[in-house]
């Protein structure tokens, strides 16, 4: 190339991450994505719609056998693997953030440094929980009585809203615990800054993840999650990203609609720190305990 030349760069082109493949949206359109700072164009997300969403839901149910039947050490390996790829690409992660929701270079690499702190940290609970979340249970007669837990299946998650640089270490925050516990998950991404969740994808499809375990969707969360709430296949929401006080995608609309499959629901904390040190309640929250009783031996 000579002096003279202007060399052209080579624009990322966002898609979806279903089924451990990256599809483009189903009806082929696209939204702008702009700094939150400044309003520049940063890239075209996919818009995501509710035959995307139920794509999504089907290749979490197929992988749901596979991923609770992994050993718990397996499904700790592969979180510990999936901060080895984040941690690979810090910088990407980094730039991704600041551009993307508007905060300087220092607070966006701190934030990606505790998105891979949280992987390793829940990495190390898989293989653990059983410990805090089961029993045995004394009973009067002959017989063992023992309580585990179990995945609940698949799980729908509004993922955290942009601001404060949170569209990646919310959405670390409300994916990790629920793939660790043996689950699987359909996320829709924060609505105005989905470009660190769509790459996040990319990470998760070199970390040996199975395929279907996680789903990532943008667009309009308005579109996505009554979808997710409504649908017969989804056995639990996580609403942490919602915000909208009435209307069609507000927590009480879609609690509403969850209630006609009996889904387990967890509300939204809006005084949620991500930052904060998490603790058990995420790995608890969508898990179901089998009690069996057993006969003694004579």
């Amino acid at each position: 190339m000579s002096d003279t030349e202007t060399r052209i760069d080579v624009y990322k082109t966002y898609k979806l991450f279903v089924g451990g493949k990256f599809p483009r949206s189903e009806s082929g359109r696209v939204y702008e994505v702009t700094d939150l700072k400044t309003g520049d164009w940063l890239a075209n997300a996919p818009q995501g719609t509710r035959k995307d969403t139920r794509d999504a839901v089907s290749a979490a149910r197929k992988a749901v056998g596979g991923w609770a039947g992994a050993t718990a050490y397996n499904r700790g390996q592969i979180l510990y693997r999936a901060a080895e790829m984040l941690q690979g690409r810090r910088e990407q992660f980094a730039a991704e953030v600041a551009v993307s929701e508007g905060v300087g270079a220092r607070k966006a690499a701190a934030l990606v440094d505790a998105a891979i702190d949280r992987w390793v940290w829940y990495a190390g609970w898989t293989d653990k929980v059983a410990q805090i979340a089961g029993a045995a249970n004394p009973v009067a007669g002959p017989y063992f009585n023992l309580s585990t837990p179990e995945p609940t299946g698949v799980v729908g998650i509004v993922a955290p809203q942009s601001g404060n640089g949170f569209s990646l270490l919310g959405l670390v925050s409300v994916i990790a615990p629920v793939i660790a516990t043996g689950n699987t998950a359909v996320v829709a991404l924060a609505t105005a800054a989905p470009l660190p969740g769509l790459s996040l994808g990319e990470v998760l499809a070199t970390s040996d993840l199975p395929g279907g375990v996680v789903n990532l969707l943008s667009g309009r969360t308005e579109d996505i999650a009554p979808t997710l709430a409504s649908h017969q296949d989804v056995n639990a929401l996580d609403l942490s990203g919602v915000n909208s006080p009435e209307g069609p995608g507000s927590a009480r609309a879609l609690e509403v609609l969850a209630a006609d499959t009996l889904k387990r629901v967890r509300r939204p904390d809006i005084s949620n720190d991500w930052t904060a040190a998490p603790g058990t309640d995420r790995l608890l929250a969508f898990l179901e305990t089998k009690t069996v009783w057993h006969p003694m031996g004579i």
